[in-house]
């Protein structure tokens, strides 16, 4: 029997570099997201959307953790909300918004199994990987934070959500499909000790071949994984609304395999899809992509 599935909206964009993505998870409900979840024969509720502030009436208090109090808020709403849903034995879709929102939901997961004596793994999706820290950012986003967060490294703020820390073992985490990486983040990815596929070992490897290692890597020892796919894991051609593009990224049927062997492990525990920007898309291109690859996730096959 397939368990419910739960749809969570956080329209944030206070922890990206540009405007809009606040507006993926109306997008992705205007591509049909929950009608065609249905279809595949899911029972699913819409729980509607998180209340996140706007930066034009904040302050950013700290320049290398921008607008951290308003984030940290957020975020520990969302990871009460996940855990409420998974307590309820349903499945969370979270739909962002910016990747910040990844800190909420992993330590929702985390924190119903980790109270349980299990761990859970991590599938990672991402150009870029997001293992900055306070001390490594160029920037201060705290989009390029949140799996150093949820692995322990950062501000307690954000660490600590849940009452404990790390919500992950790296040994059971993957980032997969990088090409993007700051200077000092290098050192911070080294230290964290994640498997790391970039896009080169998937072009030298392939899909399969790197989706196999990664799925037997997150389901090591753990009650199943979580799955971030952060949009920008896609080559801007196919996935033009995004608000950090990086040339070279995965193809449309990577995704989908990727997406596929993932339904196929039935390991599959919560699911966010990140970083839709309908103000650079193209008539919605980027959302319609990202509710297929969810279709795909939850078991939608070509025959």
């Amino acid at each position: 029997m397939k368990r419910p599935i739960k749809i969570i909206g956080v329209p944030m964009d206070l922890g990206a570099n540009r405007r809009g993505v606040d507006m993926g998870p109306s997008a992705l409900r205007i591509a049909g997201l929950q009608s065609r979840l249905i279809q595949l024969g899911y029972v699913v509720e819409d729980l509607g959307n998180l209340p996140v502030n706007i930066p034009e009436v904040l302050r950013i208090a700290d320049p290398r953790v921008k607008y951290l109090a308003e984030v940290a808020d957020v975020n520990r709403l969302l990871a009460d909300r996940v855990e409420q849903v998974v307590a309820e034995g349903a499945t969370p879709l979270v739909l962002g918004g910016d990747q910040s929102i990844s800190i909420g939901t992993i330590a929702g997961l985390a924190s119903y199994f980790h109270r349980r004596g299990e761990k859970i793994g991590v599938l990672w999706f991402d150009a870029h990987a997001d293992m900055n820290t306070p001390e490594t950012t160029p920037s201060g986003n705290i989009h390029g934070m949140p799996y150093a967060v949820s692995l322990g490294f950062g501000v307690p703020e954000l660490t600590d959500l849940k009452g404990f820390r790390p919500k992950l073992d790296p040994s059971c985490c993957v980032l997969i499909g990088v090409r993007d990486v700051d200077p000092l983040e290098r050192e911070n990815i080294r230290r964290a000790g994640v498997t790391v596929f970039t896009m080169r070992e998937l072009d030298e490897l392939g899909m399969r071949a790197v989706m196999e290692r990664a799925l037997e890597i997150a389901s090591r020892g753990t009650v199943g994984f979580h799955v971030s796919l952060d949009m920008d894991f896609f080559d801007p051609f196919y996935a033009p609304g995004v608000g950090t593009p990086v040339p070279g990224g995965a193809t449309y049927r990577e995704g989908h395999l990727a997406m596929e062997l993932i339904a196929d492990s039935n390991k599959l525990l919560s699911l966010e899809i990140v970083e839709v920007n309908p103000v650079l898309d193209v008539r919605n291109h980027t959302a319609e992509f990202a509710v297929e690859l969810a279709l795909s996730a939850f078991g939608k096959r070509i025959l």
